[in-house]
């Protein structure tokens, strides 16, 4: 009997399918950022915002500058480092800087429930730079989360259309943080993923390592055991091996389902605020954080669901015969 004969029996692979693994990975990812907001919220009770955004993206670039070099990847070209620039100016310093300084004076819970518009965010900046034409659905349902995440951060800040200055600090670092996950994406496509964020991290170092300078000079860093540990978290993890877990995820996929993971992660920051800060859970925080996930995840989906393809017509010339299906071989 021929080896493609069709009476063969067909045998289960023996490695199984890899997608329950890469949806762990995003899974492991996801779960190491969304002690980002609460660990930062601990490390501002005394270290200064300045040394907080800045010095965790040092830490993270010495990492990254030790596993460049170890793995000898090759350097970026041409364009790719003004990409690299874009991706550095969302994730390693805006996003950083602008949720440390806003969680000086807001609550965990609350800046969690803001950055929760960051999945629907993102889905805008990769269809802005990629050029794509989604559908009208798509657009009223990102207006409606982006409307519910505003309209929370006013009336938590004292009544409807009053926004304090850490709202538009967290509305910012969604943006910033948006712009960096579309562009990386795209050039992790070209570098590799890990890769993009480290190269990231060592082009941005010598404003971070300045902006170091400047903190310890105001003001010299001290804190308790617990803030320093906090700190370091950010550092090594946050900013560093949780990319590891969360870009590994994508690389195996499916994409399309491990990134809608990251709709857990404001549920997870909230929850550690609670517990390990002991912020009191409002039923307006957990009202507003719900309505802005499900607008989150649905404009996702939107996005994602592929359009029905229409059949293309065969072209006049071509004899009908042609246009016929071969039978399958056996």
């Amino acid at each position: 009997m021929r080896d493609n004969s069709s009476a063969t029996t067909l045998l289960p692979p023996v490695i199984p399918s890899r997608q329950p693994t890469g949806l762990w990975w995003g899974l492991a990812g996801v779960a190491a950022f969304s002690f980002t907001v609460p660990f930062t919220k601990v490390a501002v009770e005394s270290l200064s915002p300045l040394f907080i955004g800045s010095g965790r993206a040092v830490v993270a670039a010495i990492l990254a500058t030790f596993a460049l070099a170890l793995t000898r990847q090759r350097l970026p070209r041409g364009t790719q480092w003004v990409r690299l620039a874009v991706v550095a100016g969302g994730i390693v310093v805006g996003f950083p800087l602008l949720t440390s300084f806003a969680l000086t004076t807001t609550p965990a819970s609350h800046g969690a429930v803001v950055i929760a518009l960051l999945p629907a965010a993102t889905a805008v900046a990769a269809v802005l730079r990629g050029r794509e034409r989604p559908r009208p659905a798509f657009w009223l349902i990102t207006g409606v989360g982006a409307l519910t995440a505003i309209g929370f951060a006013s009336l938590q800040s004292g009544g409807f259309g009053q926004l304090h200055s850490a709202d538009l600090l967290l509305l910012g670092a969604v943006v910033a943080a948006a712009i960096g996950y579309a562009e990386g994406g795209l050039l992790a496509r070209e570098l590799g993923a890990w890769q993009t964020v480290s190269w990231a991290l060592v082009l941005a170092s010598p404003l971070m390592v300045f902006l170091v300078a400047v903190s310890v000079a105001q003001q010299p860093p001290s804190g308790t055991p617990v803030q320093w540990l906090a700190f370091a978290y950010l550092g090594v993890v946050s900013m560093f091996l949780g990319f590891f877990a969360w870009y590994r995820g994508l690389a195996i996929g499916p994409m399309a389902q491990v990134s809608q993971i990251q709709l857990v992660q404001p549920v997870l920051s909230i929850c550690w605020a609670g517990l390990l800060l002991g912020e009191s859970l409002t039923w307006s925080t957990i009202v507003g954080g719900l309505a802005v996930i499900l607008c989150a995840g649905a404009a996702v989906r939107v996005r994602l669901k592929p359009a029905t393809p229409q059949p293309a017509a065969p072209h006049p010339a071509e004899p009908l015969a042609t246009r016929t299906l071969e039978p399958a071989k056996d």
